[in-house]
């Protein structure tokens, strides 16, 4: 089928590759516009232009969807269907009936849970048990539009979102795929969300990332590792009369917090073990300010942060 390809972060790339691959001719590959990054902030391709590069795909960078000219384009390309991962921008009504098969939407949750900008470190940071990737027929309402195929999967015990994220990444092409060649033969169907069980993951917010221990350990385990790699949960230390902002990644210990009356941000022992509001996790990679992620020994090694210190 010809199909539009609408997509900006890493998470997109294996679609644009697997649908690729399985034969489809992509028209044109939508993305967001390069973006100054790194220490010269010279502008960067997104990761789905460098990718669509490497295809021979014809790549489009507009500022905005909104304007008829744009649109116009758009509807010119003829296409059976599109194909949105990420992207970032608002697709306007003509933008949504602009293809013969409709627009689908690869979203990184079990919707009706999560619908949203952040559904991965949403389900991670509230302690769910599963996530999975629902392919959606896009509507014109959040994340509300109906879905054409689920798949369930177990988030472990300490996996990280960026675990889970790239895991997600590879389920979502495989299912896309699956559904375009359904749509192909016409026998492509589709269910409505029930919306009064909606849940939404908004987007984070850096007040957010700061670790409060005085929250039962696993659910500050579950912060952490909602939030590893990014944008990254942090604590405070005091050092040399001021406070050093420190990202971490955690391991929850099955034991309580070793002294009764250790208050919360309390060092427990010479593993970087912290005490929390009920029980304990030991921090096992931190990240200085301006420094490479690092294990919680080669931290310590050149500080002084004996047990019965406090982090803020």
């Amino acid at each position: 089928m010809r199909i539009i390809f609408m997509g900006t972060p890493g998470f997109a790339v294996p679609a644009l590759r697997l649908i690729a691959e399985a034969g489809h001719d992509i028209v044109a590959a939508y993305t967001q516009p390069p973006r100054p990054a790194g220490r010269g902030m010279a502008p960067r391709k997104s990761p789905v232009q460098e990718e669509a590069d490497v295809l021979g795909i014809d790549v489009r960078v507009p500022h905005s969807l909104k304007s008829p000219a744009e649109q116009k384009r758009f509807v010119a390309l003829e296409a059976d269907a599109a194909v949105v991962v990420a992207y970032g921008l608002i697709l306007p009504a003509a933008i949504l009936n602009g293809t013969r098969g409709g627009i689908f939407n690869i979203h990184a949750s079990l919707l009706p849970r999560w619908r949203g900008a952040a559904p991965i470190n949403r389900a991670i940071m509230a302690g769910d048990a599963e996530s999975g990737v629902s392919i959606m027929r896009v509507t014109e309402g959040l994340d509300a539009g109906p879905v054409c195929l689920i798949e369930r999967l177990g988030i472990g015990p300490d996996m990280s979102a960026g675990e889970l994220h790239d895991v997600l990444a590879s389920l979502g092409a495989d299912l896309m795929v699956e559904v375009l060649a359904t749509l192909a033969s016409g026998t492509l169907h589709c269910i409505g969300q029930d919306d009064e069980a909606a849940l939404y993951a908004a987007k984070l917010t850096n007040a957010e990332t700061r670790i409060d221990w005085a929250q039962p350990a696993k659910k500050v385990h579950n912060h952490i590792r909602g939030l590893s790699p990014y944008p990254g949960a942090w604590f405070e230390m005091m050092r040399s009369g001021k406070d050093e902002r420190v990202k971490v990644q955690s391991s929850v210990l099955s034991s309580t917090v070793a002294e009764a009356n250790a208050a919360p941000g309390t060092v427990l022992d010479e593993s970087l073990t912290v005490a929390c509001g009920d029980g304990a996790v030991r921090l096992t990679k931190v990240q200085r300010a301006g420094r490479k992620p690092m294990a919680a020994e080669a931290f310590l090694r050149g500080l002084d942060l004996p047990p019965g210190s406090v982090l803020t």
